[in-house]
């Protein structure tokens, strides 16, 4: 009996099961999106990148600026396309990203001719964004800022100004090293006034004691010389106020604390 049902049993041809898979296959095909830059050349994938870039459209010039960098890979061309992805992704607020790829451009190609030009952008992605360390305006705790990108924007600027003192970029380069130099010895100052104004004379003196050791011949040092004498005072340290005290007025004159009490303009306006 089982025989008898097992041959009424409609027969499936072996032969429909390639047609099958084919067709499934061709289904799946025609629902994957086509990328619209397959037959470009890498010229015109340039121009579009370019041009999205130009516009603001830093989201849509990065995939651009990758595809070109395949497609033009061991070419300037392909240089070039990845110093502009690592510009737009700065722009686009990918300062991650936007390092990353500067840092693989340095290893990639040191001998390049644009590398004044990634020392430069590199400086400039951690310059603009250690810019949030004034954070003394929003009232935050200063002594919870971080000054690592700072320093790193630092050393990238004097990076490009040594090996290229004559790049169309050193100049801004060491406008922008001075104006650091300007902010991390305030930065210090203001944790120092932080303390002072809390108390904490000990850690008052410490930090002013650094901007005074680490950032010579700059505005801040004063204010820092002004804090060390204050603190040293309240903690009936005499000797050492009278010491500081001395070194301030040889440097800044006898009436140095009045005119930093009285100097009110905008530390951080350098150009």
């Amino acid at each position: 009996m089982i025989v008898r049902k097992l041959s009424t049993m409609p027969r499936i041809s072996l032969t429909l099961v390639p047609a099958v898979l084919i067709a499934a296959t061709l289904a799946g095909c025609s629902s994957t999106k086509d990328d619209p830059t397959a037959k470009w050349t890498p010229e015109r994938i340039y121009t579009e990148a370019r041009d999205e870039s130009s516009s603001g459209a830093y989201d849509k010039a990065v995939p651009l600026f990758e595809k070109l960098e395949g497609r033009a890979a061991g070419t300037p061309l392909a240089q070039q396309a990845q110093l502009e992805k690592a510009y737009a992704q700065y722009k686009a607020g990918e300062k991650v990203q936007a390092l990353a790829t500067l840092d693989r451009f340095t290893k990639l190609h040191p001998a390049s001719p644009a590398m004044d030009y990634a020392l430069y952008l590199k400086g400039l992605v951690n310059f603009n964004d250690n810019l949030g360390m004034f954070g003394w305006l929003t009232r935050q705790d200063l002594s919870e800022r971080d000054q690592k990108a700072a320093k790193d924007s630092f050393e990238s600027f004097r990076e490009l100004v040594t090996r290229f003192p004559d790049s169309k970029y050193s100049d801004d380069a060491r406008q922008r090293m001075q104006y650091i130099v300007n902010s991390l010895a305030q930065y210090e100052v203001h944790v120092a006034k932080y303390y002072y104004s809390r108390g904490a004379y000990v850690a008052a003196i410490a930090r002013a004691q650094t901007a005074i050791r680490d950032y010579q011949n700059v505005p801040s040092v004063r204010e820092a010389m002004v804090i060390l004498v204050k603190s040293y005072d309240a903690l009936g340290m005499t000797q050492l106020r009278d010491d500081a005290q001395r070194v301030l007025e040889s440097s800044y004159g006898a009436n140095a604390e009045q005119n930093v009490e009285r100097k009110k303009e905008s530390w951080w306006k350098l150009w």
